[in-house]
């Protein structure tokens, strides 16, 4: 018998034992256990679901063309006030894991906007605001997620993040956050990812190699916001730099003005690139 918590990983099997659920989809409703679950892929997906102030802007069923409101379980989901489904939340951080997130609750009346669909038109889409039931998502398990996602993304050819990150910039450029203990952003892993290629192992500011490389045998960078994210500083590519813990401890600390003008010339100079390149 599983027993579900946040940060729980069932593979598809255990997912469609638990609920008595279809095996695909992304919204997968059981008359049996009378639940709708919902599943965010981070890796394969048209949908762009975004967590803004604690609430889950979850796209609605449909790939191709405009979403109806009263199609299949975009029907359910409007209406799970008055129908008693209880609806669960998945989020796909490497292949074939679901990790789960936990019970949602609706937080607005479902809206439109535009979204690109599987075959790269933009259509009308409608978004569901949903909270969790139990509050923020512990700290532990927002940097496990983030940690599964780089790896997964490690593993993208060039041509494949590269596609992501357009979608990306094609779409919302709004920071996604969520409630740990303390308010804590969710970065483009897929930004990160590519900005740590690009860095080619050398810290952006001083400019030597990663003092040491982590477990997967990769040299060891970590990303940094030019503006800061808790600076409204979007989370976009030419803002983003890789530095050397020793730098990234700098720029926290002491934020020289000489040191942000250097990178933020070397964050527009790789979004350049990344435009003529692309």
């Amino acid at each position: 018998m599983i027993t579900l918590t946040q940060g729980t990983i069932l593979n598809n099997e255990q997912l469609c034992d638990v609920f008595q659920c279809s095996p695909q989809g992304g919204m997968r409703k059981s008359n049996r256990t009378n639940t709708l679950v919902l599943i965010t892929n981070h890796l394969e997906s048209v949908y762009k679901d975004v967590w803004k102030n604690d609430i889950l802007h979850y796209t609605g069923m449909g790939q191709i063309g405009d979403q109806s409101l009263d199609f299949a379980q975009n029907k359910t989901l409007a209406n799970i006030d008055n129908n008693g489904v209880q609806v669960h939340y998945f989020e796909v951080l490497a292949e074939y894991q679901y990790t789960y997130i936990g019970e949602m609750l609706k937080a607005g009346e479902p809206y439109c906007t535009q979204q690109l669909d599987a075959k790269n038109q933009w259509r009308q889409v409608y978004i569901f605001p949903l909270r969790l039931k139990q509050g923020g998502l512990p700290v532990e398990m927002v940097n496990h997620f983030e940690q599964d996602r780089l790896t997964a993304l490690s593993r993208f050819s060039d041509k494949k993040l590269i596609a992501k990150i357009q979608r990306q910039n094609q779409e919302t450029k709004q920071t996604s956050k969520i409630t740990v203990k303390t308010p804590r952003y969710r970065r483009s892993m897929e930004l990160v990812e590519y900005v740590k290629r690009q860095a080619r192992g050398y810290c952006d500011l001083c400019g030597q190699f990663a003092p040491f490389v982590n477990q997967e045998q990769q040299p060891y960078l970590e990303c940094h916001h030019v503006v800061w994210l808790s600076q409204n500083g979007p989370d976009t590519l030419d803002n983003l730099v890789a530095l050397c813990p020793n730098c990234h401890r700098k720029m926290h600390i002491v934020q020289d003005k000489n040191d942000i003008n250097k990178l933020t010339e070397i964050a527009f100079k790789r979004l350049f690139l990344f435009n003529e390149n692309n």
